[in-house]
């Protein structure tokens, strides 16, 4: 890179600064995010993962349901299990609906999780609450979705909830802070054949 180069980026570089110090400094305001997680694509519980681990990192207190998904021994719970007194992590699903093949025992176990999520989220200790699989429930009409969009809406104004699972629904997309769709692209599951794998999957 030439000299005469260096000092037009570092020109242009000082200006975008400028601009963006006066973007972020009208951003003042501070309060607890709806977040939802969708798409095709993988990686929106790890995503979600990812933000306990950073509230974790932050000395925050977290609670992670995980509906649909049973008990398993992954990599994060195994990471979470480390952490007692800042997250507490429950699978409580049975499987997946095609493994279970029992709507009323899937609808049952849906209750459950969302009983425990709306606990999680009425207590003030807790900072951070996801929602994993969420909206595969709530596609199959496991619960109503004017209950949790409720429960959701009620949270207390600095409570994170983050909802995670394919097809979001419109009104709850509509009610989030923060929307982001994993995109799926190519998965080694479905074009080559590759199992689920430890530290990749799970």
């Amino acid at each position: 890179m030439t000299k005469g180069t260096d000092e037009q980026h570092n020109k242009k570089m000082r200006k975008r600064k400028v601009a963006q110090d006066r973007i972020v400094a009208t951003k003042t305001i501070e309060k607890g995010l709806l977040i939802v997680h969708t798409g095709s694509g993988k990686g929106k519980t790890t995503a979600a993962l990812g933000m306990a681990v950073r509230a974790i990192g932050h000395g925050m207190k977290v609670g992670v349901i995980q509906f649909v998904k049973g008990a398993m021994e992954t990599g994060e719970k195994a990471v979470f299990d480390r952490f007692p007194d800042q997250i507490e992590f429950r699978a409580m699903g049975d499987g997946f609906t095609w493994d279970t093949q029992n709507r009323a025992a899937d609808v049952a176990s849906a209750r459950r999780a969302w009983d425990e999520v709306k606990r999680m989220i009425g207590d003030p200790s807790y900072q951070m609450v996801v929602a994993d699989e969420l909206n595969i429930v709530l596609r199959y009409d496991y619960l109503p979705l004017d209950e949790v969009l409720e429960g959701l809406q009620g949270r207390p104004e600095m409570t994170h909830v983050v909802v995670t699972g394919r097809n979001a629904p419109a009104p709850l997309i509509e009610a989030a802070d923060l929307v982001t769709e994993m995109t799926l692209v190519k998965h080694p599951f479905r074009d080559q054949g590759v199992k689920a794998q430890a530290g990749v999957e799970f």
